[in-house]
């Protein structure tokens, strides 16, 4: 039988979020705990698919982390959590025939800009240069030089929004049976790209990204790459490494992988301009709204929780409120100090509460308010498409004039209608959604909404990536420069 090793750390995070996390925001599965990942939308789901197809195989879970969207993890929390991974794969480690990892790729702590890099290397020291290691990998994970070193494959997300998760674990999983059953050691090829995007292009279904993508998707099945991806990054997560990138891998083909993989980034590159948020002042929109019969959505896309924000933008709010906005709206906040108050008035409470500006302070200033508790709740839900657990902590739905808000105690991703729903809320209901993400699955939203507006408003997160002020990642990078010529030139990895 071959053991295969299983663990899992996930997070990623904005640089530009001012509020730190802490260990105690990561869920921590281990040991057997994994196993409830079967039949589940995510990347160890779709891993044990693959293993407990094969006769031969025996999984040995270990530890599963994975945390929100938020800040940077801070020195203490790291140290905590990259120690307990460490023991976890170490006390394991000396039995297995390889290791499956899922990680994100956008994660970033205090002290150190590449954890995921830092706990391959450490795994890969512990496993000795035999044991093959393969990942999986968002599409806006950072893949580092140090990352590519430690293994010998790579799966990366196929689609945005997201709904690929189990099968990228699953394409990883047999990337890693190919290595055990004795084939030629994989060429990874890199090509780095000077470009951050974002905006609807982005988005595989529609945009010129998903076209290619699809080539990448072509690659593998027609047999010229083991695996291929375009990682755009996290363009708020600010490090050395961040930038777009293709990835071609191949079973020992050295020049089909670099040639591959600089043709498509050759292709990629005259598509950046494309690639950008395009926003729409928040005055306009509002005055639009006004004039469409059916319900529309605003985008609060600066402020997305799943993208590393704080959640606690007021700033549509306000807005809405200043600007007179009179149909039915609906919200949702992060703020510790509102939800605790609602839960301590109580049901059908009238209370005076200042929302937002809880943790940002800087960007958002407190909206004093009159509003009525309408409902109360412990914060509880599941993510729509992976099914995994949402915590925001006591949640109060808060009611006044023709607003409903939700109020969170934390920040959760908040790219589908999971907490909308957890807390009594249906947003066909309204005229008004906002949205905190900056895209969601098309069903969610932009099936039946007239109009989604992507607002134009400030946030740790805002497509407007000029001015968030990167300090660390390298230059020139598009569009924080203008970068006059791009040739394409791979670097090429192959483990012995």
């Amino acid at each position: 039988m071959k053991k295969i090793l299983i663990v899992e750390c996930m997070q990623e995070i904005s640089s530009f979020n001012p509020v730190r996390t802490d260990y105690d925001y990561f869920e921590i599965e281990t040991g057997e705990e994994l196993y409830r990942h079967r039949n589940r939308n995510t990347a160890i789901g779709g891993a044990l698919e693959v293993f407990d197809g094969a006769s031969d195989v025996e999984v040995v879970p270990t530890i599963a982390a994975r945390a929100g969207s938020a800040g940077p993890l801070s020195w203490d929390g790291w140290e905590r959590l990259s120690c307990q991974i460490l023991d976890a794969v170490a006390a394991r480690v000396e039995q297995v025939d390889g290791i499956f990892i899922s990680l994100h790729g956008a994660m970033g702590a205090d002290g150190e800009l590449d954890p995921e890099g830092y706990l391959l290397e450490r795994i890969r020291q512990m496993a000795g240069p035999d044991i093959p290691i393969v990942m999986s990998l968002d599409l806006h994970g950072i893949l580092t030089d140090r990352m590519i070193r430690q293994v010998d494959g790579i799966a990366i997300y196929h689609t945005y929004p997201h709904v690929d998760f189990a099968d990228t674990g699953a394409r990883a999983a047999r990337l890693l049976l190919d290595r055990l059953s004795a084939k030629p050691a994989p060429v990874v090829a890199r090509v780095v790209i000077p470009a951050l995007v974002r905006g609807d292009e982005l988005i595989t279904r529609t945009g010129c990204y998903g076209d290619m993508v699809r080539e990448c998707q072509r690659l593998e099945r027609e047999g010229t790459a083991l695996s291929a991806g375009i990682m755009i990054g996290n363009p708020f997560t600010d490090v050395p490494e961040l930038c777009t990138q293709v990835i071609v891998v191949t079973g020992g083909d050295e020049a089909a992988a670099r040639g591959e993989a600089e043709r498509i980034a050759s292709e990629f590159w005259p598509m950046r301009h494309r690639m950008q948020g395009k926003l729409i002042p928040l005055e306009r929109a509002i005055a639009q709204a006004r004039t469409i019969d059916g319900p529309v959505c605003f985008t609060d896309a600066a402020d997305a929780t799943s993208s590393g924000a704080t959640g606690d933008s007021n700033a549509i709010l306000r807005g809405l409120v200043e600007h007179g906005y009179d149909k039915r709206a609906l919200l949702q906040i992060v703020d510790p100090a509102a939800a605790a108050a609602a839960h301590n008035a109580g049901v059908g409470t009238i209370l005076d509460v200042s929302l937002g500006g809880a943790m940002d302070p800087v960007r958002f200033r407190p909206l004093e308010v009159r509003a009525r508790v309408k409902l109360l709740s412990d914060g509880r839900a599941s993510l729509e498409t992976m099914k995994i657990p949402l915590d925001a902590g006591p949640t109060a739905v808060l009611e006044f004039d023709n607003f409903t808000i939700a109020v969170m105690s934390r920040s959760v991703s908040l790219f589908d209608r999971a907490m909308y729903y957890a807390n009594g809320l249906d947003p066909v209901d309204f005229d008004l959604i906002v949205v905190k993400s900056p895209h969601t699955e098309y069903h969610m939203y932009d099936q039946w909404v007239e109009k989604n507006f992507n607002i134009d408003v400030p946030g740790a997160t805002s497509a407007d990536i000029r001015q968030l002020g990167h300090t660390i990642c390298a230059r020139p990078m598009f569009p924080l420069d203008d970068v006059a010529a791009f040739d394409p030139q791979a670097v090429v990895y192959r483990r012995t």
